[in-house]
């Protein structure tokens, strides 16, 4: 199949600045598109056709959210915090913690996540040691949320990885790919009828490690895999952070766009927008432990960029939850 597309036109969305925006996911009841800042501690939406950027403060970083219902009926957010998974019935209202990540908290915290077709929320973490480098004892897990009456059910389904990134599933549920962004690797297993990894993965793209001596700015480097996605046709679209790009690539890892974006630290890309207008790329970016030079040759650092795509959006999963 023939595919081509250009760097679109970038824009940044007014008022959208994060230290480090991640998990954007487009609200098709709402035509809002809801994100994070994991480093400012705040939730943030925006509806299409409005100025206003709204941002509700945490009382901890969000790694990632995932739109909710409860009973089939749609209930706000589910947010994983540090280390807890709660549930937000109304923007600015009460948290209703649900479950915890059996991880310490002291020197790990929820990163990427999503939900999968069954609606079970699926989060990975990251190490962030007090100090040296991070280590792989990172993980990924699955919160089951559904069942009322026996309670939540965390399951560590993955591990091995220093920062869990780029969760995503194939349009069938046949495949998971999960990215190490230190490692600069992503990986692909094969899933079970649940939507579960079995047996061991296959590296879907090693990229090169950043070049000793290296300083933003400079050429040499392409980044490392952050977030990501897929849209309707299978394809895997990731972050690239460092990079200032977002890579489109093949079902089996190969490379069919290269976006260059005006930000030197994207973090993760969403295919979304309002019924009736072309498909839009919007992706979060970061500015926080960025140098001043850098900020200040890329002042759209931390904000939401937004793109004509020309590709077809997979829709978003909702984390089922059971009556309380």
């Amino acid at each position: 199949m023939t595919f081509s597309l250009s760097s679109p036109a970038w824009s940044a969305l007014p008022g959208s600045l994060a230290q480090l925006g991640e998990s954007p996911f487009w609200h098709p009841q709402e035509s809002r598109l809801y994100w994070v800042d994991i480093a400012g501690r705040a939730l943030l939406r925006w509806r299409w056709g409005e100025e206003a950027v709204q941002r509700w403060e945490m009382p901890s970083e969000p790694g990632c959210i995932a739109p909710a219902r409860v009973n089939g009926e749609a209930s706000g957010l589910v947010v994983a915090l540090r280390d807890r998974i709660c549930h937000a019935p109304q923007w600015g209202g009460e948290l209703h913690a649900l479950a915890r990540l059996p991880i310490d908290a002291a020197t790990q915290r929820a990163n990427d996540g999503k939900c999968d077709a069954l609606g079970r929320f699926w989060v990975g973490t990251v190490h962030e040691p007090e100090s040296g480098p991070r280590q792989p004892v990172a993980g990924l897990y699955c919160v089951d949320l559904r069942n009322a009456v026996d309670g939540p059910r965390v399951s560590r389904l993955q591990g091995g990885v220093a920062t869990a990134n780029g969760l995503a599933w194939s349009p069938d549920g046949s495949r998971m790919y999960w990215s190490d962004t230190p490692a600069h690797v992503i990986r692909v297993w094969r899933c079970n009828a649940q939507h579960e990894p079995v047996g061991e993965p296959r590296v879907f793209r090693q990229f090169d490690p950043k070049p000793a001596g290296w300083k933003p700015g400079m050429p040499g480097y392409q980044g490392r895999p952050d977030g990501a996605t897929v849209d309707a046709q299978g394809r895997y679209w990731c972050a690239m952070y460092e990079g200032a790009r977002v890579l489109c690539l093949g079902e089996d890892g190969e490379l069919l766009a290269d976006l260059s974006v005006p930000v030197q630290c994207p973090t993760m890309p969403c295919l979304a927008g309002p019924d009736g207008l072309a498909p839009r790329l919007f992706v979060t970016s970061a500015r926080h432990g960025r140098p001043a030079d850098e900020l200040e040759r890329l002042p759209q650092s931390g904000m939401l960029l937004v793109g004509e795509a020309g590709v077809a959006a997979l829709p978003v999963n909702w984390c089922e939850i059971g009556a309380r």
